[in-house]
Parts: C-alpha cells; sequence; structure tokens
C-alpha cells in the first residue's frame, strides 16, 4: 500500500475472518466492535451508507473491476467534509 493504515475497525462478520491475517500483514492494529452496538464505529458506518451509493447490498464484488473500486475510492477520498476548528 501507498499509505500507512493505522488501524482496522470492524464488526464480527464472516467477511473479516482473515481480518487477523490481513492486518498483521499491514503491519497494523485492529479491533472488533462489540455486536449490533453501531454507535461504536460511527465513522464505518457512515462510510459503508456511501460505499453503498456505489455498490449495492449483493453486489458481487467479483464482476466489479479494480478501477471501478479505484474510482469510488477517490472519489470518497476527495469528498468534502467539515473541518473542526
Amino acid at each position: 500500500m501507498k499509505v500507512k493504515v493505522h488501524t482496522v475497525t470492524s464488526d464480527n462478520g464472516k467477511e473479516f475472518a482473515e481480518l487477523e491475517s490481513i492486518a498483521k500483514n499491514l503491519n497494523t492494529q485492529f479491533f472488533f466492535a462489540h455486536p449490533y452496538a453501531s454507535w461504536e464505529k460511527g465513522f464505518n458506518e457512515n462510510t459503508n451508507g456511501l460505499i453503498r451509493q456505489y455498490f449495492p447490498k449483493k453486489t458481487h464484488f467479483n464482476k466489479i473491476s479494480d478501477q471501478q473500486v479505484q474510482s469510488v475510492m477517490d472519489k470518497l477520498n476527495n469528498r468534502p467534509r467539515k473541518c473542526w476548528e
């Protein structure tokens, strides 16, 4: 990766079964939020909603190109955000 990933936070879904090895490969810390405690991961929940605008539930990501994913990442990472003063 081009940038350092400092932490990874996820729920306990089966899609994160390999999270420990992924975090180890990224040399980062990972955390699991408590089940049904969406308030513990507000940033994640908000980001999931933004991602769902581009990739609805039940999207088969094996049919999505790397270029499509990169395009969505660029849009989300360059999205204007409020700045704390």
